[in-house]
């Protein structure tokens, strides 16, 4: 709902450098007008007939971005819509994702760009549109790609699989320089992943199914990693899961090469011992890894090597995930968990569902919050490139897209409370720590007192 007059009281705000994780907490009241800040201060007289959130002892940070989400739409709306996973989002604190292009058609073309934005009009926060690589997907030729950018489309992904033909990905870098944009690979060989099921590896000979070893992920990152090396084109690669990439992104950026990458919740803080199990929920692309894996990229988190926490929401209709683990598809639901997920791994003693992982070091609420701020919003947000709109400091002029977190509150998720259509989280019952409480997107406040309006 949108009122003239929106004021946000008590909260804390993190103050430091943007894109940093030294921040310091600062109390602050927040005045909205018609949606756009007008005033931050230490303490605000309202004006009379304002609508007045009080948050003390919640913290008010720029709403996340996430730049890897499925909506489904068009295709397999009994999945998901975009407007059903906007009030996900919403729930989970983003106000922007950006939407990939595995629809049925795929977004290839300036038609489907069209398309996803006049059915974005009704969602509760922004959404920003990625292109396909190739055609339909097919990995065969270039899509349209010349034309989506000149409709502002910056981020071309056949996610959902890899470019397998190197020349088709070396043009399509290419292309990409002349609009700069950026090409996010879902880094996978698929001959190297064909047939697999899980992780390759004690798990996976012990359930006697067929696994998806690292070097598929590894070697296309390397390959693409090489081809932008040589043409200078933006690189992005998509939910990495093994030490070995994240090593690999930091040779890269001893070359030069302008890449960024993106580290899911999931792969920080599942392991594929989890899969045991065999639940069709911890079914994901790429599997989950090992412990050590998991540790290699929680610190390449807190180090700062890691450019964003991105969910990879995949929701699935019962029909496709109700089966045989071997007969599943692939992704699990991430938007309205994602929050409490990272900052619960990065604060707690233990993960609930992973006891194996080691709680990272001296980290506090403080700086957990803003390892989140940055991962989550500052740095997403220019990736994306919607930087002037999301991601940046709480100031005046600036459009009101905030999540207010109460760091204190602990919650169970429960799947079928769930605002996705869809129910495929393997997070059912487990208790988290923090919550999104209120979510403010394109200045309008969406979600009160944890769910949405």
């Amino acid at each position: 709902m949108m009122t003239k007059w929106l004021g946000i009281k008590g909260g804390k705000t993190l103050v430091g450098k943007p894109g940093g994780d030294s921040k310091t907490a600062v109390t602050q009241d927040i005045l909205i007008d018609n949606g756009v800040i007008v005033e931050v201060g230490e303490v605000i007289a309202f004006p009379p007939g304002a609508e007045v959130l009080d948050v003390q002892g919640c913290f008010v940070l720029p709403g996340f971005v996430d730049l890897h989400c499925h909506m489904r739409e068009p295709g397999d709306e009994e999945s998901e819509t975009i407007h059903s996973a906007s009030i996900a989002g919403a729930n989970g604190g983003f106000c922007c994702v950006v939407a990939m292009p595995n629809t049925t058609p795929a977004i290839d073309g300036p038609d489907m760009v069209e398309l996803i934005r006049s059915k974005s009009t009704s969602a509760l926060i922004d959404v920003e549109v990625a292109g396909a690589i190739s055609k339909a997907r097919e990995g065969k030729a270039l899509s349209e790609m010349n034309e989506m950018a000149r409709l502002g489309v910056k981020i071309f992904t056949d996610d959902g699989c890899g470019v397998q033909d190197s020349r088709l990905m070396l043009s399509a870098m290419q292309y990409s320089l002349t609009s700069n944009s950026i090409l996010a690979q879902h880094c996978e060989d698929s001959y190297l992943a064909s047939g697999g099921h899980l992780h390759d590896g004690d798990v996976s000979s012990v359930l006697g199914v067929q696994g998806i070893p690292n070097e598929g992920e590894e070697a296309m990152a390397y390959r693409d990693i090489l081809l932008a090396k040589k043409t200078g084109a933006r690189l992005h690669l998509m939910h990495m899961s093994t030490q070995r990439v994240l090593e690999i992104v930091q040779q890269a950026r001893d070359w030069g090469v302008d890449i960024t990458c993106e580290v899911t919740p999931h792969h920080l803080s599942l392991t594929h011992e989890s899969v045991k199990s065999l639940n069709p929920n911890l079914k994901v692309n790429p599997p989950l890894r090992t412990a050590n894996d998991c540790h290699s990229l929680i610190e390449g988190l807190i180090k700062g090597q890691i450019d964003a926490i991105a969910t990879d929401h995949a929701p699935h209709h019962p029909d496709k995930k109700d089966v045989p683990f071997e007969e599943a598809s692939f992704g699990m639901l991430g938007l309205e968990t994602a929050f409490s997920v990272v900052f619960t791994l990065l604060t707690q003693d233990k993960f609930p569902a992973s006891p194996e992982l080691i709680k990272p070091s001296s980290i506090d609420t403080i700086q957990a919050l803003a390892i989140i701020q940055r991962a989550m919003s500052e740095t997403p947000s220019k990736i994306a490139g919607v930087e002037k709109r999301h991601g940046g400091p709480i100031e005046p002029g600036r459009v009101a897209n905030l999540a207010i977190i109460d760091p204190s509150r602990c919650w169970t998720v429960a799947a079928n409370k769930l605002a996705s259509k869809s129910r495929n989280t393997p997070f059912d019952g487990i208790e988290l720590v923090g919550k999104v409480v209120h979510t403010i997107a394109k200045g309008k406040l969406v979600v009160s007192d944890g769910g949405s309006l």
